[in-house]
């Protein structure tokens, strides 16, 4: 299987059945399936359910005597959620999912490389603003000399 690369940022709104519509530009990626769980700074992780394989393998490589393995595998595992978009290319997004990333109606999806991430538009706004500011510096120290 060829690496999926995801970016852009994309604007669907979250239905009253806590649905979404996937972007159109994301859909063949995600049209054999795709899992969604916690990711980090409250926003959600949403991989090709075939990344997601990949990933599971490496997550239960981790040592069980490590207390952080455990706890990681415990937080990220037990939010995680499988679906398969319908024909109108929808995908639910559990409850306890919406709750964690504070999910209303507005949300702001945007692709990272490897994965894609769901936001609450508001939150999304404040931490896009908040990493602008350094972006240069962030730039600096994770590719020096590239830019």
């Amino acid at each position: 299987m060829s690496a999926v690369n995801f970016f852009g940022t994309y604007t669907p709104k979250l239905d009253d059945k806590g649905r979404l519509v996937v972007p159109a530009k994301l859909r063949e990626a995600f049209s054999r399936g795709l899992v969604i769980t916690r990711g980090q700074e409250r926003c959600l992780y949403v991989f090709p359910a075939a990344s997601f394989d990949a990933l599971l393998e490496r997550i239960r490589a981790l040592p069980l005597t490590s207390k952080q393995a455990r706890e990681f595998q415990r937080v990220f595992l037990a939010g995680a959620h499988d679906e398969t978009p319908d024909k109108q290319h929808r995908v639910t997004i559990p409850g306890l999912l919406r709750e964690y990333a504070s999910l209303d109606k507005e949300l702001t999806v945007i692709g990272v490389g490897d994965r894609v991430e769901i936001w609450d538009s508001q939150k999304w706004q404040e931490v896009l603003a908040a990493s602008e500011e350094h972006y240069s510096d962030i730039s600096e120290e994770v590719f020096p000399g590239i830019f």
